[in-house]
């Protein structure tokens, strides 16, 4: 075998050695950013398999899922000067691999960093009570602000929940009394209008029954038999007058229609008797 297809065999295995060591396999979720000498190509490359012809060619891996990233506890004041921890949780991806590249060195660690001061600036802004109830306006408010900040470099914020919201123990005790306050001030109203309640409705049964005298009796009777039912015990309860008048009026009429007695006869049986 001459020296030149000696030579040409080991250029071409190291062609072909070259070749297969510039091939990248880029996957579904991934795109890639190649710079040439330097300079960005317009579009990027992938999925599936592309060349880069390194040393000329670097390529940087862009995915394009959505990231999950904890914020860390943060100590805010809250605008009625109350001292908070706040944790929060944020998603976000990559929408343009360009500018991710491009415009921030490293944009997770950038995102991370936003949205820790955006946190403290928000909640900040918030009053305590509108941070306990309102957590859908404040993360919202979140989404918004850091969406408009990280637009720039090519990330898009989806979603923003505060996930946790430590309270001091102080505070914890106030919020305790105050709800149980609330609820004694609840119930005494409720209270109150079931004693409103109920006196119309007594002051409605009092003026029927002044129409009708012995509907008072009656109810009063009824009361006995129901006690009586419920106890089992001996009852004494005085007897109204009033049941009494109708014997009274008919004891007095039988006494006026009795015949007087004769008083001769009355002698004579005196004198029949000594």
């Amino acid at each position: 075998m001459s020296p030149t297809i000696e030579v040409l065999g080991i250029f071409l295995g190291v062609v072909v050695l070259y070749l297969i060591s510039c091939i990248r396999i880029l996957k579904e979720y991934e795109r890639g950013v190649v710079f040439r000498l330097g300079r960005v190509l317009l579009q990027p490359k992938g999925p599936g398999l592309i060349l880069v012809f390194w040393p000329i060619e670097v390529l940087i891996r862009v995915s394009l899922r959505t990231f999950v990233q904890d914020v860390p506890t943060q100590d805010v004041i809250t605008r009625d000067n109350v001292s908070v921890q706040v944790n929060a949780v944020v998603y976000f991806r990559v929408v343009e691999p360009l500018k991710s590249v491009l415009e921030v060195e490293h944009y997770m660690y950038a995102t991370s960093q936003l949205s820790q001061t955006t946190l403290r600036s928000i909640v900040g802004q918030a009053e305590l009570d509108e941070l306990l109830a309102e957590r859908n306006k404040i993360n919202y408010r979140l989404r918004e602000v850091l969406d408009e900040h990280t637009g720039p470099w090519g990330v898009k914020v989806e979603l923003v929940e505060v996930k946790q919201v430590d309270l001091p123990e102080h505070m914890k005790r106030a919020m305790a009394k105050q709800a149980e306050s609330e609820r004694e001030r609840r119930a005494k109203v409720i209270h109150a209008e079931g004693e409103y309640e109920a006196a119309s409705r007594l002051r409605d049964a009092a003026n029927l029954i002044q129409q009708y005298p012995m509907a008072m009796q009656m109810r009063f009777l009824q009361t006995l038999v129901e006690v009586g039912a419920e106890n089992n015990s001996t009852i004494v309860f005085p007897l109204p007058l009033e049941l009494t008048t109708a014997f009274k009026g008919s004891a007095f009429s039988r006494c006026s229609e009795a015949k007087p007695l004769n008083s001769e006869k009355v002698a004579e049986n005196i004198d029949h008797s000594a």
